[in-house]
């Protein structure tokens, strides 16, 4: 996800995103622990993602 459009959310949508990408998260680790997954890279994008949006989320906790 672009960092664009992570700012365009509001902090509704944002928290949406986050429990979205968490629950993917979840189930992306144990993929990879059970060697199903080829791909690791999509759980370091998948924590990036996380990173920035609970980056944006505090600073719009800030702003108020």
């Amino acid at each position: 996800m672009k960092i664009q459009e992570i700012r365009d959310m509001n902090v509704e949508q944002l928290k949406k995103m986050l429990a979205e990408k968490r629950t993917q998260a979840v189930k992306l680790r144990f993929d990879i622990a059970a060697r199903q997954l080829k791909n690791h890279r999509q759980y370091r994008v998948l924590k990036t993602d996380i990173a920035r949006g609970l980056t944006i989320l505090k600073q719009h906790a800030d702003q108020k």
